[in-house]
C-alpha cells in the first residue's frame, strides 16, 4: 500500500540545483557507459529529480525506472566539480519513490520481509543461515543450481554458506601481548554468515596488532541495504541501535570489514542530524568508524613476515573508493606481504554490479557489469582477486564460477591473515 509522503521526503534544494550539467560524470558512470542514454546518467536522472521537484513531470513508471537502474556507486561524487552529493540525492529518491509507489505486489512483499522482518532481527538472520546451510547441502541446492534462465542463475548468486558463523559476544578478544588499543568491530547481517571466516580474520589480524577487539551483541545490521532501498525509517532506527551498541563499549574507533557498512556509518550523522536525542551521538560514532584497511595502514601495521607467493589482483569496492575515497591503504596492506605480487586489472574502481540488492533486481544490468569486471580480472592473470565488500566477494565468485577459471576470490584481510600465520608456524619450528 502506497504510503502518503511527508514534506521532507525528496531530495534537498540545496543538493538539487549544485549540478551544473557539465557531463564529467558520464564517463564515469556504470550505466551510461552501458547503455549510452543520458537519462542512465547521474546529470540525467538529476534533471528528472529536477522535474519532479519542479512538478513538471510526476513520479511515474517511465520516471522511476530510471532511477532503479542507478547503482549507487557514487563513482559520480569523485568527478564533480560541484560537489554534488549524488549518493544523498538518490537515497532521498529512493525514499520519494517508496512512499508514493504501490510497485508489484511480490516485489513489496519482499522487501519488506527484508528490511523490516529481517535485517533488524539478528537472531532470524540466523535462523534463516542455518536453514539455509542445511538445504544446500541437499540435492535440491545442486539440481536448481543448474536450471537455465532466471531461476538457476538467482540460486547461483547464494554464496556456500561455511560450516560455522561468526557471532558477537560479551567478552572482548584479548591480543596477546600488550594492548595498544580498545576497538570495536562491526558484525553487521551478511558477512557472519557468508563470510564467517573473514570476520575470523579480520579479529586476529586486528589482535595481532596490538588491539582488544569489542564485538558488542547489543549491535545490529549498519542499516545501509535499507537505506538505499527508500526505507529511510528503518535505517534511523537500526542507526541508533548500532549508536548505544558502540559507544557505551567505550571503544577507541570502530573498526569495519564491509565497505558500504562503513560508508553508511560514516554518514550517521546526516542521517540522524534532525534527531535531537541522537544528533549529537550519531556525529561522535562517524567519526570513530574506519574501514579496516584504512585502520591497518595507519597503525603503522606489523609486518607480516610469512611468504605468500601469488599473483594478486585488486578490485576497488564502489563505497571505500568512492563514497569513502580510499584507495591506497588495501595496496599498501597488500604491499607489506612478502613474496605478493600486486597487479592492477583494467579500471578496477569500475562497478562489479553488486550493489547490494541490485544483482537481484536488476539482473540484467549486474549481469553485463559483471561480465566486464569478470573480464578485467581474467586478463590480469592473477591468481587471487582481493576486495574489501562481502557484495562484491560474492558477485566476482559467481562471474569467475561461470569462467570456470580457477582465480580464488577473498578479502585484503584474508591475505594478511594467512601470512601472519605463516610468519607464526615459521618461528615456532
Amino acid at each position: 500500500m502506497a504510503v502518503a509522503a511527508p514534506q521532507h521526503v525528496g531530495p534537498r534544494d540545496e543538493d538539487l540545483y549544485k549540478c551544473v550539467h557539465c557531463g564529467l560524470c558520464l564517463n564515469v558512470c556504470p550505466t551510461y557507459l552501458e547503455t549510452g542514454l543520458e537519462t542512465e546518467s547521474p546529470r540525467g536522472r538529476i534533471a528528472l529529480m529536477k522535474a519532479v521537484r519542479e512538478e513538471r513531470v510526476g513520479l511515474t513508471d517511465r520516471v522511476i525506472p530510471h532511477m532503479e537502474l542507478c547503482l549507487q556507486c557514487r563513482a559520480c561524487e569523485v568527478v564533480c566539480p560541484s560537489g554534488v552529493p549524488f549518493g544523498r540525492l538518490m537515497e532521498a529518491t529512493r525514499t520519494q519513490i517508496r512512499h508514493r509507489r504501490k510497485g508489484p505486489l511480490a516485489r513489496r512483499f519482499l522487501l519488506w520481509l527484508g528490511f523490516r522482518q529481517l535485517l533488524p532481527h539478528p537472531r532470524r538472520l540466523y535462523l534463516l543461515g542455518r536453514l539455509l546451510r542445511l538445504y544446500q547441502h541437499t540435492p535440491v541446492d545442486r539440481i536448481l543450481r543448474r536450471l537455465p534462465g532466471a531461476a538457476g542463475e538467482l540460486q547461483q548468486q547464494l554464496p556456500a554458506l561455511p560450516g560455522r558463523f561468526f557471532k558477537p559476544r560479551a567478552e572482548p578478544f584479548e591480543p596477546a601481548g600488550e594492548v595498544a588499543a580498545r576497538v570495536g568491530l562491526l558484525s553487521g547481517c551478511i558477512m557472519p554468515l557468508a563470510q564467517a571466516p573473514t570476520m575470523e580474520a579480520a579479529v586476529r589480524v586486528l589482535t595481532h596488532n596490538g588491539c582488544r577487539v569489542v564485538v558488542p551483541p547489543g549491535q545490529l545490521c549498519c542499516g545501509a541495504l535499507n537505506l538505499h532501498g527508500g526505507d529511510r525509517d528503518q535505517a534511523q532506527r537500526m542507526a541508533r541501535r548500532n549508536i548505544d551498541a558502540f559507544l557505551n563499549a567505550g571503544i577507541d574507533a570502530l573498526v569495519v570489514a564491509s565497505a558500504g557498512c562503513g560508508s553508511t556509518m560514516k554518514e550517521y550523522g546526516e542521517l540522524l542530524a534532525d534527531d535531537p536525542a541522537y544528533a549529537e551521538r550519531a556525529h561522535r560514532l562517524s567519526a570513530m568508524v574506519v574501514d579496516i584497511t584504512e585502520y591497518l595502514a595507519a597503525l603503522p601495521l606489523k609486518p607480516p613476515t610469512g611468504t605468500l607467493s601469488m599473483r594478486v589482483t585488486y578490485q576497488d569496492a564502489c563505497h571505500l573508493a568512492h563514497a569513502q575515497r580510499i584507495t591506497a591503504a588495501p595496496r599498501l596492506v597488500l604491499q607489506s606481504i612478502p613474496g605478493l605480487e600486486l597487479v592492477e586489472m583494467e579500471d578496477p574502481s569500475r562497478c562489479c554490479g553488486a550493489a547490494g540488492l541490485y544483482s537481484t533486481l536488476q539482473r540484467r544490468m549486474s549481469k553485463r557489469l559483471l561480465e566486464s569486471k569478470v573480464s578485467s580480472v581474467v586478463n590480469t592473470g592473477a591468481e587471487v582477486v582481493a576486495t574489501a565488500n562481502p557484495g562484491c566477494m560474492v558477485q566476482l565468485e559467481t562471474g569467475l564460477k561461470r569462467t570456470e577459471r580457477d582465480v580464488r576470490v577473498c578479502h585484503v584481510v584474508d591475505l594478511l591473515d594467512e601470512a601472519y600465520r605463516l610468519g607464526d608456524e615459521a618461528a615456532s619450528l
